[in-house]
């Protein structure tokens, strides 16, 4: 049910940014950005602290968990441009600059961020205040210092802060779904900024994992691009075994860190389900059997 809201939310913005007469190719790789999607567990994340507060205003909460998708999905384009990963292939097809062109895959990267904000201001007349706050808060951790930008830009960094580094390219939009989530139902973002942050930082140490691990069959997109690209990452700092403990200590700590809230039950067992998804299969690839 969570996941059928999700996609209606994201059908909806895709029809509006195709409205009147607009550019048909780039319409197109819209769509082919967003759709078919992956685990859609940022927006899962952001809908799931939203219910476990109450979602007394669903409309802007369907509006941040949108937000949230199309900023990540805007991401993954630009990502797997050629100045970037250079990457043929995502989920299982051709990246957006192989299907569509690099110069529609931009603008595809660009109109997607720009979208999310515009989820957000088309949802204010439900409750103003509410939503110059998710504003900033997508902002915040979209840009610099702290979000995804930031996170790009550690790349071309000649020493890498691994912590930072981490935080920004993957632990941000993690932590604003957690943060907008509860921003959207009314309540203080502050108190769910460690469950975002410790589901981040699991999430990337569970990508570094597979990206060493995995073949590009499995991944749907090219494996060994840390190494190829030359990136820091989990794997080459603690070896597999410290990397899968690591993931194991992030997750026992991430239910413990759920501030009370009426759905705090539900929003646990959200949490054991994605621990769950992160963490069967890596120990079985590197053969090595964890508690």
């Amino acid at each position: 049910m969570n996941l059928k809201r999700i996609e209606t939310a994201l059908d909806v913005a895709l029809i509006r940014s195709r409205a009147g007469s607009c550019p048909p190719k780039l319409a197109a790789a819209l769509e082919y950005s967003v759709k078919p999607g992956g685990a859609r567990i940022r927006p899962t994340i952001c809908l799931s602290v939203a219910m476990a507060c109450g979602d007394d205003q669903p409309r802007l909460t369907d509006a941040a968990c949108t937000a949230i998708e199309l900023i990540h999905c805007g991401s993954l384009v630009h990502d797997d441009l050629p100045a970037f990963d250079n990457a043929d292939t995502r989920r299982g097809k051709p990246s957006v600059h192989k299907a569509y062109s690099e110069p529609l895959a931009v603008l595809s990267g660009d109109t997607l961020i720009i979208m999310a904000f515009e989820q957000l201001a088309v949802a204010a007349a439900a409750d103003p205040e509410r939503a110059a706050l998710l504003i900033r808060e997508l902002a915040r951790f979209s840009g610099m210092p702290h979000g995804i930008c930031a996170g790009q830009g550690w790349e071309s960094e000649a020493v890498v802060d691994l912590s930072a580094y981490h935080r920004a390219k993957t632990g941000a939009l993690f932590t604003a779904a957690t943060r907008m989530g509860a921003a959207a139902a009314g309540e203080d973002p502050e108190a769910w900024t460690e469950l975002g942050a410790r589901i981040g930082e699991a999430f990337q140490v569970a990508d570094d994992l597979r990206d060493a691990l995995y073949d590009e069959q499995t991944l749907g997109k090219p494996a060994g691009q840390d190494a190829v690209n030359n990136r820091p990452n989990a794997v080459s700092e603690l070896g597999v075994q410290g990397a899968i403990k690591r993931l194991d200590d992030i997750l026992s700590g991430a239910i413990s860190s759920i501030p009370s809230c009426p759905g705090e039950a539900m929003l646990a067992e959200m949490v054991r389900k994605q621990a769950e998804r992160l963490t069967p299969v890596l120990p079985n690839i590197a053969g090595i059997k964890t508690a």
